[in-house]
């Protein structure tokens, strides 16, 4: 084994410099394509909670015939914000499959936010009605925008937005980053912002239902981010047995998702539809749900995208790490 290997390390703003939205949508992609193609593993999460009042978690996964191996650690510290820093952070390893040596260490709190709100992004293109003009989003922190952001990006229709914040106040600050590209305004009324949308965003740290069940209309599509560890949930009893219902991982899903409440209900993984593996014909009266818990492909095909840009580029900080 060479004693001159070399590990690289992408800090924030090297990370954020290289993050450009198509190709993290291209990335994500293809990683929901070898998912599906069974052609890229996923290990099962390992998701805790921790005596500092924090949650742990890690993702693994490989793509044998790309040579992509890696794993993100990652979780939600709520008393950072106390800090002033930011609750969620990552940090995401390529791994050598050959020899086992770290190859790059990548920041992953930006490549977690723009990776899910690229799923998030596809699961609108594939799943809401091509018509959809009005949103319902829950939340206005780093992934509530960063959802709405790659709605507004791949749904040229989308003209209403109606938010509800943590306090349920307006957010000007919120508002303004958006309101050039759409009438953007609390909701009055939560169950009356859905009953009135095409399409639901949820962005929560999923400490109970949002809305109520009666709240949401034949053609509704709804996008849930906030499930993503055992006890979380957005979404009221009995939604789940009313739609149609796409997981990334069926599997993690039943684990930590949403479909941890209602385990059994059939569904279908959402590569499979990238894939032509499964088929879905939306009805306009159809109400689909993207249950979103994350895949650990997501973040290493982004991860693997961000390295070899960096080495085209001369970015990063490489250190001697001999074997």
């Amino acid at each position: 084994m060479p004693n001159d290997a070399r590990l690289v390390l992408l800090d924030k703003d090297v990370v954020e410099s290289l993050l450009l939205a198509d190709d993290v949508l291209d990335a994500v992609r293809e990683a929901f394509v070898l998912h599906s193609q069974r052609e890229g593993r996923v290990f099962p999460v390992v998701r805790e909670a921790l005596a500092t009042g924090g949650v742990f978690g890690i993702k693994l996964g490989d793509v044998p015939a790309q040579n992509l191996l890696g794993f993100k650690a990652a979780g939600f510290w709520p008393g950072n914000r106390g800090l002033g820093g930011e609750p969620h952070q990552a940090t995401i390893v390529l791994i050598d499959p050959g020899t086992g040596r770290p190859v790059c260490i990548v920041d992953g709190n930006a490549v977690t936010t723009m990776r899910t709100a690229a799923a998030g992004g596809l699961g609108l293109q594939q799943l809401a009605r091509p018509d959809s003009s009005a949103v319902c989003l829950f939340g206005t922190g780093v992934q509530a925008r960063a959802q709405l952001t790659f709605a507004l990006r791949v749904m040229p229709t989308l003209e209403k937005v109606r938010y509800v914040s943590a306090t349920g106040q307006r957010n000007p600050a919120f508002e303004a980053a958006f309101s050039a590209q759409c009438d953007i305004a609390p909701a009055p009324d939560r169950n009356v912002a859905v009953a009135e949308s095409d399409i639901v965003i949820t962005t929560t740290p999923g400490a109970g239902a949002l809305f109520d069940l009666e709240a949401v209309r034949p053609g509704t599509h709804l996008n849930c981010v906030g499930a993503d560890t055992k006890g979380k949930r957005e979404l009221p009893d009995g939604l789940l047995q009313r739609v149609h219902l796409f997981v990334d991982d069926r599997a993690q899903a039943s684990q930590i998702g949403e479909t941890q409440w209602a385990p059994r209900t059939p569904n279908m993984e959402f590569g499979d539809l990238l894939t032509r593996r499964a088929q879905f014909n939306r009805g306009r009266d159809d109400i689909t749900v993207f249950d979103m818990t994350g895949l650990a492909l997501q973040d290493l095909t982004v991860a693997r995208m961000l390295f070899d840009r960096a080495c085209q580029s001369n970015r990063g900080t490489a250190l001697s790490w001999p074997c």
